[in-house]
């Protein structure tokens, strides 16, 4: 077996253990281990009670990696998010010690982002982008792998404050946490009122999700279907009575990156254009920025995406 059919094969199995944890969820089970493969953050938006944190939690132990939450509120400085400095006494001298905050972890689930200050909010920032925290002069590198998991709720808007462009466009997806089914919604019940809980078994550790994204990032996309990516991009540019902003090259570039960990999931070594179109909708869908006529009209994200790639497949195919 080659490194690359070795890594496929835990990829898969680790997929399999985090199924074993979460009833139902597949699609939600599969968007995040892309995204944990592509080295991208996701935002997730849902109802209360619909398992996220317990998603979260279980990839924290298939993987191996160091899991914190974090409850965002309106009082949440940035200080409780990246850590501060404090005084100390040693040798009848004082000085100053960096304690590290809650960021310092492979995975960060910042619970309900929404509801933090705007401060606090971009406290996440630079550690989102760069992996680094900056607290006064002295910046301090995060281990990798780091991943930023937030939720927010997408009804209970009073008391929020959305979330700026600038910090939805460092989320590489925005994935859509849905209510279970009736048999999901039973075996939920049943495993939480007597039986007991599955036990989840690591399959991966930290530096085997390391190479495994090195791995995918070699991988070659043919020029058709590089061209075709940067196409359905630029499409959210044009004239659309149904748009009022496009997306940002981000959105190229975790597309591609997306639709290479598909592909190798998927135990193939090249990217179709099916590839490109599954990883579209969670890549577009918070750079879209829908206008009056489609809020008005209810039309969706996702129906204006799903337009978007029915008009470009007609021109793959003449």
């Amino acid at each position: 077996m080659s490194e690359i059919e070795l890594y496929q094969q835990k990829i898969k199995e680790a997929e399999q253990e985090i199924g074993r944890g979460i009833i139902g969820q597949r699609e939600i089970i599969r968007q995040v281990m892309l995204a944990l493969l592509s080295g991208g953050n996701i935002l997730l938006e849902g109802m209360p009670g619909l398992g996220k944190t317990m998603l979260v939690r279980t990839i924290g132990q298939v993987f191996r990696l160091a899991f914190k939450r974090i409850q965002f509120t309106p009082d949440l400085m940035p200080s409780d998010v990246t850590g501060t400095n404090i005084m100390v006494r040693e040798e009848g001298k004082s000085t100053f010690r960096f304690e590290r905050g809650p960021i310092f972890a492979n995975l960060v689930l910042a619970d309900e982002i929404n509801r933090a200050t705007p401060k606090t909010q971009s406290a996440l920032l630079e550690a989102m982008q760069e992996h680094t925290v900056t607290v006064g002069s002295e910046s301090h590198c995060l281990e990798e792998p780091f991943l930023v998991l937030a939720t927010q709720n997408p009804i209970e808007q009073e008391g929020t404050y959305p979330l700026p462009e600038a910090q939805l466009d460092r989320f590489m997806f925005k994935v859509l946490v849905k209510f279970p089914s009736r048999e999901e919604l039973k075996g939920i019940v049943e495993l939480t009122e007597g039986q007991a809980p599955p036990q989840i078994h690591s399959v991966m550790d930290g530096e085997e999700l390391l190479k495994a994204r090195k791995l995918i990032s070699r991988m070659p996309v043919a020029d058709a279907v590089m061209n075709y990516i940067l196409e359905l991009v630029m499409a959210t540019h044009e004239e659309n009575p149904y748009i009022r902003e496009g997306a940002s090259p981000r959105a190229a570039q975790a597309m591609i990156r997306a639709s290479k960990a598909l592909a190798f999931m998927e135990g193939r070594l090249n990217v179709s254009f099916e590839d490109v179109q599954k990883t579209a909708y969670p890549v577009l869908r918070h750079r879209v920025l829908l206008s009056f006529d489609a809020v008005s009209e209810g039309i969706a994200e996702d129906a204006v995406i799903r337009q978007i790639i029915d008009a470009k497949e007609k021109n793959l195919y003449a």
